[in-house]
């Protein structure tokens, strides 16, 4: 039988095999072509941006916070100095497991709900590679157990920071006001740049209006670290710059003077330097602790300052409206004189009332059976409402809202610190714009004593009175008397910015109406002669007494029947020497009653303070 051979395709076999070679070939062309392109792109385009994250792992940049300008008084006495703390601060990019590190440290370091909350909340305000605070203020033994299980928690680790604090407490509140962290609208506002690693901001009074000047100048240093994130080395730095120094123009002492005055009453205190504009007490009470603050401020805690009913986070020097009263009288005698409408010696029969003509409802004057015949002085002295109703009535009010608002009745003084209120000097136009009604005769009665719709902040009186006393000369209220670069012992004064002269045509009018104070003070009728007992100069001040609540025609004020709440507020106003003014001084008291027997008081201590008198304490007059 013949073998059969099947004879091989070397032909077909070739193709077969150098199709095969052809596609590895080609393959491997791609595929080495991706390679070298991705080299290319690795290496070449984008070298810079890889050569950095490769640095993140072993080199970081850390921000350098400034420390906070320091703040003194005018004695050179603290009020707002930089302490040290310890905060437990977290990396989140360097964390492994974010909610098993809370976890764990809520258990070692035994935080509370809220401590989580909060730091949830600033999660969301930062990036992930920047550190956010846990919990700050750790006391020596959670510092200490910490370190301890520090290997536990990479990312995690204490710092020590510089925080605000407040040394004097509740005495500077409202005035020197409090730093806090920074919130979410601030963030979108401040330049985040150099706010680096800074976890407070001015919230409130000189700390907010000068913030710029207090912050100073963010740092950094670019250190190397191991694969636990731990410095190794410092690489280089550019250090911070601290911010300046403010020394003011308030007092301790009589900031001390005014709270205490005041005792269990709600109201307010300013005094002045009227030469020069200088805010030397300004004074808030009920007050609050500016320290509660500077780490974020407990739920509980603010609920009981934001609830209570004395609001003691609001600010009365600044924000606080007021009738008042009868503090605006020399304000209204002297436009009457400036005006032409009255002279020193015209005068007015006071029977205890007085009507409008053809109308029969009686404007009642605080003295019920009158004061008979007055002139200018007797009038101011003793406080005649029938007088300045028929003086109010004869200039008309839009010659007495003209004349008040030279003396920015209405306005803002313009303080250095923010959030003042503009107050009230009603007009026509005013009523007309606002509630759509006609003004009435009776209104301007009521106006030319300090009632109805008029409403002025304890510092716009200050403010007023200051002006008056230097007989015209406006300076604006300055609570900064200076700055001081860290390191440099020189000072840099800041001053009034603005300096207004008030037009009068006949300059005696100054002297009558300031004639007309002295006798308030030093008359033999006058309604506060207790303060100038044993004064070894001329004082010249003014009471008032504003109503909280209108009374009936024919009804009494009886405030021993009445709630507390309800009784009338007590105003003064006074400044010393008469005939060369240094100190001027402006006493709101909330439901104090007579301006004479509580507010005049007090007037009285801070004028003992300021000329280091040693005088005894007199009895009001009855």
């Amino acid at each position: 039988m013949a073998t059969r051979f099947t004879l091989k395709d070397h032909f077909r076999e070739s193709r077969l095999i150098n199709g095969r070679l052809l596609f590895a070939a080609f393959l491997s062309v791609l595929v080495f072509s991706a390679v070298f392109v991705r080299l290319v792109v690795l290496q070449v385009v984008e070298y810079e941006h890889f050569d950095s994250l490769s640095d993140r792992n072993r080199v970081d940049i850390e921000p350098l916070p400034p420390q906070r300008g320091l703040i003194y008084d005018r004695n050179g006495v603290m009020v707002a100095e930089n302490i040290p703390t310890f905060s437990l601060e977290m990396v989140p990019e360097k964390v492994p497991d974010l909610e098993q590190t809370i976890a764990e440290l809520t258990t070692l370091m035994s935080l509370t709900d809220e401590d989580i909350e909060e730091f949830r909340e600033r999660l969301k305000q930062h990036r992930q590679f920047h550190q956010v605070v846990v919990r700050q203020r750790l006391t020596e033994q959670e510092v200490a157990r910490f370190s301890a299980n520090r290997h536990r928690f990479p990312g995690v680790d204490i710092e020590g920071r510089l925080i605000r604090h407040y040394p004097q407490g509740n005495l500077f509140a409202h005035a020197v006001g409090y730093v806090g962290r920074i919130n979410e609208r601030e963030l979108q506002i401040i330049d985040q740049q150099d706010y680096k690693g800074t976890l407070q901001i001015g919230k409130t009074g000189v700390e907010k209006e000068y913030e710029e000047t207090l912050h100073g100048e963010v740092g950094y240093r670019q250190v190397e670290t191991n694969v636990q994130g731990r410095i190794v080395r410092e690489i280089m730095s550019e250090p911070s710059h601290s911010g300046d120094d403010l020394f003011l123009n308030l007092d301790i002492n009589l900031q001390r003077v005014a709270g205490e005055a005041l005792t269990d009453f709600n109201g307010s205190v300013v005094a002045l330097d009227p030469r020069n504009g200088a805010v030397l007490a300004l004074v808030s009470k009920p007050d609050f602790d500016p320290n509660l603050f500077v780490s974020g401020i407990s739920s509980k805690d603010y609920a009981e300052l934001r609830d209570s009913p004395d609001r003691p986070l609001f600010d009365r020097a600044l924000r606080g409206s007021y009738p008042p009263g009868s503090t605006l009288k020399p304000f209204v005698v002297l436009a009457g004189l400036e005006l032409g409408v009255v002279t020193e010696h015209s005068k007015t029969y006071c029977p205890g009332w007085y009507t409008l003509p053809g109308h029969d409802h009686r404007y009642r004057c605080w003295k019920h059976h009158g004061h008979g015949m007055v002139d200018m002085t007797d009038a101011v002295a003793q406080s005649c409402d029938v007088y300045f109703y028929d003086l109010a009535h004869t200039l008309g009010i839009d010659r007495l809202h003209q004349f008040l608002d030279l003396f920015s009745f209405g306005h803002q003084s313009g303080i250095d610190i923010p959030s003042e209120s503009a107050g009230l000097s009603p007009s026509r136009e005013w009523k007309r714009a606002s509630r759509n009604q006609a003004w009435f005769p009776g209104e301007t009665l009521i106006s030319g004593i300090g009632q109805g719709f008029n409403q002025t902040t304890p510092l716009q009186l200050a403010h007023a009175t200051a002006t008056l006393a230097m007989r015209g000369v406006m300076q604006e209220p300055r609570v900064v008397r200076a700055s001081r670069k860290a390191g440099d012992n020189t000072m840099q004064l800041r001053s009034s910015d603005r300096v207004n002269n008030l037009p009068m045509q006949n300059s005696q009018n100054w002297e009558a109406v300031i004639d007309s104070m002295v006798e308030v003070i030093h008359g033999a009728r006058g309604t506060a002669r207790h303060v100038g007992e044993k004064m070894p100069f001329k004082v010249a001040g003014k009471t008032g007494t504003a109503q909280v609540f209108g009374i009936a025609q024919d009804a009494k004020y009886d405030a021993e029947t009445i709630a507390r709440k309800l009784h009338d507020h007590a105003l003064f106003i006074a400044f010393a020497p008469a005939d060369k003014p240094e100190f001027v001084v402006a006493v709101v008291v909330e439901n104090g009653g007579s301006g004479s027997k509580v507010a005049a008081p007090i007037a009285r201590k801070l004028i003992i303070q300021h000329f280091g008198l040693e005088l005894d304490e007199p009895q009001p007059d009855q």
